[in-house]
């Protein structure tokens, strides 16, 4: 596949894959996706690569879905097609990246909001710059049962978590880092050293060793319920898509959501 709107950049043993719309604050369109599902396949497959960095150019990580484009090409989808849709390139490729037998880093500065959100938070581990914020505010903006994948309570806590969906609030990277979601804050200037500097030393370690104890760690989550629970959510966030409070603000377009979700702090 040629990529354009994905980066794809090796760097000794680790591979970083970047969003590449930076214009667009990194929205998450169709064929972005395609294209990061493709570059991450290739990288787990390429014997040569040992650690995955997945980041964003410019001044964000990721404002989410571009809701642009699922207001122009998905807005009549039928509960099947989006059912399809979603479970594609929202659900399956997220748990690709857990699943993933290498170690996988988010770098992460600026906006990681919504699908942002979700897709850092499959990740081992988070370096964040000191400007990064974290933020899903669907429930407001979206009249929906927040994203499609519901890490948020595994990864924050459950007494954080309800706050952060509740309210449709913000996280900065420093409280990220307080309540155990982000592993390291560093300033902006810092943040691809840093993230560099982790990938190396991880990178350092056996390739089976790391994708047993990876496994290890993964399988301790799914023994509390993790995959169910994942799974249990994207269908109640779909049955969210047929609300009246959902067809509302479809009709009036879904685009005007991202500047209710701005204006939420």
């Amino acid at each position: 596949m040629t990529y354009e709107m994905i980066a794809v950049e090796d760097l000794g043993p680790v591979r970083r894959i970047s969003h590449d719309r930076p214009e667009f604050r990194n929205a998450e369109s169709r064929q972005l996706l395609d294209e990061l599902d493709d570059a991450v396949t290739a990288a787990i497959a390429e014997e040569a690569v040992r650690v995955l960095v997945l980041a964003g150019t410019g001044d964000h990580f990721s404002a989410g879905h571009d809701l642009k484009e699922a207001q122009r090409e998905r807005a009549q989808f039928t509960v099947e097609e989006r059912w399809a849709y979603e479970e594609q390139r929202y659900f399956d490729y997220c748990l690709k990246l857990f699943n993933a037998p290498k170690p996988v880093i988010a770098q992460v500065q600026g906006a990681c909001i919504s699908g942002g959100f979700m897709l850092a938070n499959m990740c081992d581990i988070i370096i964040a710059a000191d400007d990064a914020f974290f933020a899903d505010p669907v429930a407001h903006s979206l009249g929906a049962a927040a994203v499609e994948v519901l890490v948020h309570p595994w990864v924050l806590g459950h007494r954080k978590a309800r706050e952060l969906l509740y309210t449709g609030g913000r996280l900065s990277a420093a409280e990220a880092e307080r309540a155990g979601m982000v592993n390291h804050v560093v300033p902006r200037s810092e943040l691809e050293a840093k993230t560099l500097e982790i990938a190396n030393r991880i990178a350092a370690a056996p390739p089976f060793t790391l994708k047993l104890l990876k496994r290890s760690l993964n399988r301790s989550l799914e023994a509390q319920g993790f995959g169910v629970a994942l799974a249990a959510h994207f269908d109640t966030h779909q049955l969210s898509h047929v609300s009246e409070a959902f067809k509302s603000i479809r009709d009036k377009g879904l685009a005007g959501a991202i500047d209710k979700g701005r204006e939420l702090k």
